[in-house]
């Protein structure tokens, strides 16, 4: 069984999937994922206002998952790849758990077909002779 035992990770991870789960912030991340923009430019595709979209980089930011920097007059956003790294992680612990069991599974069934086909041709053999 995996737990959290961490309480930092766990308000870290809390704070990503809250932020993750507004499609407009989804979408402002795989934008990022393409290279660093500007507020401009992550409005453009948005009808929304850019005070709303620097809204929704403020959470983004608060949940670690892109920073800013200074470049002369601009203010370019990037994704922090540790922090999409550490999520990867913890959903790939619980995904690789799953795996485990459902190759478990598979090995049970199949040999659960091979005992029934085992016994068709057994029964086929049977009502020849």
């Amino acid at each position: 069984m995996i737990t959290i035992t961490d309480t930092g990770d766990d308000d870290r991870l809390d704070r990503a999937f809250l932020a993750l789960a507004d499609p407009a912030r989804r979408r402002i991340i795989a934008r990022l994922s393409r290279g660093p923009a500007t507020v401009n430019e992550l409005a453009e595709p948005f009808a929304i206002t850019k005070q709303a979209i620097s809204k929704h980089i403020q959470v983004l930011e608060q949940a670690q998952l892109v920073t800013r920097t200074r470049d002369a007059q601009r203010r370019p956003v990037h994704l922090n790849p540790l922090q999409l790294e550490a999520l990867t992680a913890w959903i790939d612990q619980y995904r690789l758990v799953r795996e485990g069991q459902f190759r478990g599974l598979d090995a049970v069934l199949q040999a659960q077909a091979i005992l029934r086909s085992q016994a068709a041709e057994a029964d086929g053999q049977q009502t020849k002779d």
